[in-house]
C-alpha cells in the first residue's frame, strides 16, 4: 500500500496528482489546504496568524473562529473537491475527516510556545495538536470494499475537541498504520533544497541516520516533512520521497525516486 500527501500551499499541482493516482487502487490520499484555509479566511475577515516555534518551525495559530474556518476549508470544501474530481477521472473515492468514524484520535497540546521578537511565549487558546491513534480498520474496510480513502484534518480528541494537527505528520502516521512501504510527500518545490530558492541544489538522498543533520537545510514547513519523514521510518515505513507536484505524472516520478528519497 502506498500514502500520498499532496500539500496545500501556493503553487501545487493538485490535478496532476489526482489525475496520476486515478487509475490506481493501491493508495490512501492524504491533502491540507493551507491555500484554502487562506483565502477563505481573508474572505471572511479573519486573517491567518503564524506561530514560529524555538526551533523554527512554522504553524498556523488556531483558535476557535480560525478552527472553524479550517474546518470548512478542508473538510468541507476542498475535500469535496478532491473526492469529486477523483469519481469524474474514474476513481472510487470516498472523503473522510479525521472526525469521521474517529479516524484521527489526538490530543490537544496544552499550550504552544511561539518567539516573538526574540521573546519566547506560551499560546494558550491555541486548538492545535497531534495524531496518535489512526482508525485503520475503517481505512482497511474502505480498501477492501474497492474505494479510495480521501483524508483531511482536523483531528479529534477524546473530549470531542477538533484539533488542527499537521498533515504531513497525519498522512506519516495513516502510512504506519497501514503498513504502507511507502510515503509520498508531494509539495510545490522538487524536494529538500541546500538553497531554498533554487531547484538546482535539490539533495537526492537523505540517509535516515543523519535525518536530523539535513534539518539545518529545511525552511519554513519543509521542517515538518522532515519531521513527518522520521515517525514514518521509525513507525515501520520503508521509504520516504518528499517531491514536488507541479509536473506531470508527479506520484509515478516520485516512486521512481525523482526528488529526495528518506529510506
Amino acid at each position: 500500500m502506498l500514502v500520498v500527501k499532496v500539500g496545500g500551499a501556493e503553487g501545487n499541482g493538485l490535478d496532476n496528482v489526482l489525475i496520476d493516482l486515478a487509475p490506481r487502487r493501491d493508495y490512501v490520499l492524504v491533502h491540507g489546504g493551507s491555500n484554502e484555509v487562506d483565502r477563505l479566511a481573508e474572505a471572511l475577515g479573519r486573517p491567518i496568524r503564524w506561530i514560529t516555534s524555538p526551533s523554527g518551525v512554522l504553524s498556523r495559530y488556531t483558535d476557535r473562529e480560525t478552527m472553524e474556518v479550517f474546518t470548512m476549508a478542508l473538510a468541507g470544501k476542498l475535500n469535496t473537491e478532491i473526492v469529486t474530481r477523483l469519481q469524474s477521472l474514474g476513481a472510487p473515492a470516498v472523503g473522510l475527516s479525521g472526525v469521521d468514524g474517529a479516524l484521527l484520535m489526538g490530543r490537544r497540546k496544552e499550550a504552544v510556545r511561539s518567539v516573538d521578537n526574540g521573546r519566547v511565549l506560551l499560546v494558550k487558546d491555541d486548538y492545535s495538536g497531534t495524531v496518535e491513534r489512526v482508525n485503520s480498520g475503517l481505512i482497511q474496510l474502505l480498501f477492501d470494499a474497492g474505494y479510495v480513502p480521501v483524508i483531511s484534518p482536523p483531528g479529534v480528541t477524546a473530549r470531542g475537541e477538533l484539533i488542527n494537527a499537521d498533515a504531513d505528520r497525519i498522512a506519516a502516521q495513516v502510512a504506519v498504520a497501514m503498513g504502507a512501504d511507502t510515503l509520498v510527500l508531494l509539495t510545490n518545490v522538487p524536494g529538500l533544497l541546500r538553497e531554498p530558492s533554487n531547484p538546482l541544489t535539490l539533495i537526492p538522498e537523505v540517509p535516515r541516520a543523519q535525518l536530523r543533520t539535513f534539518m539545518d537545510f529545511a525552511y519554513g514547513r519543509m521542517k515538518k516533512k522532515l519531521i513527518a519523514a522520521g515517525e514514518a521510518l521509525e513507525g515501520g515505513v520503508h521509504r520516504v520521497v518528499i517531491a514536488s507536484s507541479r509536473q506531470p505524472d508527479p506520484v509515478e516520478r516520485a516512486l521512481e525516486g525523482m526528488g529526495t528519497v528518506i529510506a
